[in-house]
């Protein structure tokens, strides 16, 4: 069975940090592209950052680009999403996600974690 674990979620006051962590099991990601997605409470999904398989290119958000940073480590099945500066406005459901059907920003990809709820208070 093929799972996707966020983990790293939390409470964290506006300006601090967190960084979330994402491991796969069942089955190995090394050779596919991965995505962080949120989703705040009425709104829709929306693409954050994504990274290519190997690392080289990651793609980000206007909305995030300077303040978090996605990595890989194939070697452990793991993406990560580091946070800084964060904002109210960064409240949000955050969701792993692995495996594009198409462009890195579409939400169409074939593997989905359960989500990390990260709350920024001001």
């Amino acid at each position: 069975q093929v799972q996707l674990v966020e983990s790293g979620g939390g409470l964290v006051q506006a300006g601090g940090s967190l960084r979330l962590s994402c491991a796969a099991s069942g089955r190995t990601f090394s050779s596919v592209a991965k995505g962080w997605f949120r989703q705040a409470p009425g709104k829709e999904r929306e693409f954050v950052a994504a990274i290519s398989w190997n690392g080289g290119r990651t793609y980000y958000a206007d909305s995030v680009k300077g303040r978090f940073t996605i990595s890989r480590d194939n070697a452990k099945n793991t993406v990560f999403l580091q946070m800084n500066s964060l904002k109210p406005e960064d409240t949000a459901v955050y969701y792993c996600a692995a495996d594009p059907r198409t462009s890195y920003s579409n939400p169409l990809y074939n593997y989905w974690g359960q989500g990390t709820q990260v709350t920024v208070s001001s």
